[in-house]
């Protein structure tokens, strides 16, 4: 006959405890997890650049009127011409209508 060993088990209750231990660490970790995603969405300024590199073309090759008032997905741009140290300068400022953040840009203009 097969002479059965005693195996040590752990109680309900620290099973409940390393149970709610466990969870909280995932709940904790996806948080942060949510958190990181949403500030790398909000503060996503790529479409905008480019945008603001393609009215500066446009106004290279003299095919932009300014002062400009434009619209691109929830950016509202606007764009001006000023001089300064007797150069022209072309200055573009981007606000956010959602999240009210803002994105300037200058370019030099030569003659």
């Amino acid at each position: 006959m097969v002479i059965l060993k005693k195996l040590k088990a752990s109680t309900l209750m620290e099973t409940l405890v390393a149970t709610v231990l466990i969870v909280m660490v995932f709940m904790m970790s996806s948080m942060i997890l949510n958190n990181l995603f949403s500030s790398i969405i909000t503060s996503r300024t790529h479409a905008i650049e480019a945008h603001l590199n393609e009215l500066y073309y446009l106004h290279l090759n003299n095919e932009l009127e300014t002062p400009l008032v434009d619209e691109f997905d929830n950016w509202q741009v606007t764009a001006e011409v000023f001089k300064k140290n007797m150069n022209d300068h072309i200055s573009f400022e981007a606000v956010n209508k959602l999240s009210k953040k803002e994105y300037n840009k200058s370019f030099y203009v030569s003659n």
